[in-house]
């Protein structure tokens, strides 16, 4: 656990240095003469850490500019356009077209540069080469598992490489996946963005609920959810209903375990049975391993459809504000979607570019259905404010920030950092 969690293979970093890279030759470009005429550059470095102090900075430059400061600002490396394209690239040829298709900046008639003007995709995929294989591990009782990339689900895509689920494919009878946060976000973008790109269909979903969660929903306080509480079990249960609601109607088959702790009452776990409208089982993995899952996997096995067919939130090939809407309206319940000057300057701007068939990934809370934290429960006719609107051309989707979504985020009051340290024999402590 220590070692997935700390670094691992290196992907991360490798992520890492190939953004950068590409910043600093976008920089060097524009300082030995700007031959391609980079006029406004909008492609932002990226780092492995929570840092609010580089959101927005200001950055110097050579050149043309006479080091005249830039507005600019750093990334999380898993909100990066590479990430999102190092998931969803088929092989190592489809990814260095992908991060040549990155577009860094405009010129001077403001038509986008992309990073294949720079030539330096190749440099990028070389950097890329090794942690594009997927990582083979084990769980504690010896089950294999693949753990490959992992763009945000409330910023990006949020799913594993599309190479690691196809290798699972060829490789088991049954593949199990994770698609991010809450199914509005995860689930949504893995059926909608992943599962277009790589022509996948799933044979059933398994969405976790917990009494904790459904107890918040219901309006008990985060320090109080481990205490009974049946009415506010109850009240919570639309949040579960509308994400159950939401994959039946792709057309999916639906499972739902109820992930136990040890504070949960039976009759609290036979209260959500009661409310569900789908096959409900009780988990008992993280307590008992795999024989706490068998029940779950047979309701699985039990549940699953060949043939299914997707029927998604949206058409592709509408405008882009008709997919938004679409998608806020149809997925979180929204009744109207709103929008900042910036973002409706950048929705045409994509417009006249050509790039209004991609898909939509929108960027939100995890914690509500709608773009407000507090906004708990399932909400209805409520507004969506897009603030701003970005063109990931190399991902190959369209990213919708709404809400107060930050690609750079901050650390807490607490930091976990405060809890991780060295023992005296060299054991690592405090990750959990």
């Amino acid at each position: 656990m220590e070692d997935i969690n700390l670094h691992f293979t290196g992907d991360l970093h490798a992520i890492e240095n190939a953004n950068n890279l590409l910043a600093a030759l976008i920089d060097n470009h524009i300082f030995q003469g700007n031959e391609l005429d980079i006029q406004r550059v909008t492609w932002r470095r990226c780092m492995d850490m929570n840092d609010r102090q580089l959101r927005n900075i200001q950055s110097g430059l050579g050149g043309k500019f006479n080091g005249v400061p830039r507005d600019d600002g750093f990334d999380i490396t898993v909100a990066s356009e590479v990430m999102a394209i190092f998931c969803l690239a088929e092989n190592l040829e489809d990814l260095k077209t992908r991060l040549g298709n990155i577009i860094i900046g405009y010129n001077s008639k403001d038509e986008p540069v992309f990073a294949r003007n720079l030539h330096a995709e190749g440099s990028m995929a070389v950097l890329l080469k090794e942690a594009f294989n997927p990582n083979l591990v084990q769980t504690l009782e010896h089950t294999p598992a693949i753990i490959h990339g992992g763009p945000f689900a409330n910023i990006a895509h949020g799913c594993n490489s599309l190479v690691a689920t196809k290798l699972g494919l060829t490789l088991a009878d049954y593949v199990v996946t994770e698609a991010g946060f809450g199914a509005d976000l995860g689930a949504e973008k893995f059926l909608d963005i992943k599962c277009r790109v790589g022509n996948l269909v799933p044979n059933a979903v398994v969405i976790v609920a917990t009494t904790k969660a459904l107890k918040y929903n219901g309006g008990v306080p985060k320090d109080e959810v481990k205490k009974p509480n049946i009415d506010a079990l109850i009240a919570g249960m639309c949040n579960l209903k509308k994400h159950i609601k939401n994959i039946q109607s792709y057309g999916i088959p639906v499972v739902v375990a109820i992930n136990k702790y040890d504070t949960d009452l039976m009759v609290e776990l036979d209260t959500i049975k009661t409310f569900v409208n789908a096959p409900c089982v009780v988990c008992e993995s993280f307590a008992k391993g795999g024989e706490g899952a068998i029940n779950l996997a047979n309701t699985v096995l039990d549940t699953m459809q060949d043939n299914v067919t997707l029927t998604r939130p949206y058409d592709v090939n509408n405008s882009i504000k008709k997919k938004i809407f679409d998608l806020s309206h149809n997925i979180y319940g929204a009744s109207d979607v709103i929008y900042s000057e910036a973002a409706e300057k950048m929705i045409e701007k994509i417009t006249t570019l050509s790039y209004d068939k991609l898909p939509i990934c929108i960027a939100k809370t995890q914690y509500s259905f709608s773009d407000d934290a507090k906004l708990l429960g399932a909400p209805e006719d409520f507004t969506i404010k897009v603030n701003e609107v970005r063109l990931s051309a190399g991902a190959g989707f369209i990213v919708v920030i709404c809400g107060k979504i930050m690609t750079m985020p901050g650390l807490p009051k607490v930091p976990a950092a405060n809890n991780i340290t060295l023992t005296s024999d060299n054991k690592i402590t405090g990750l959990f």
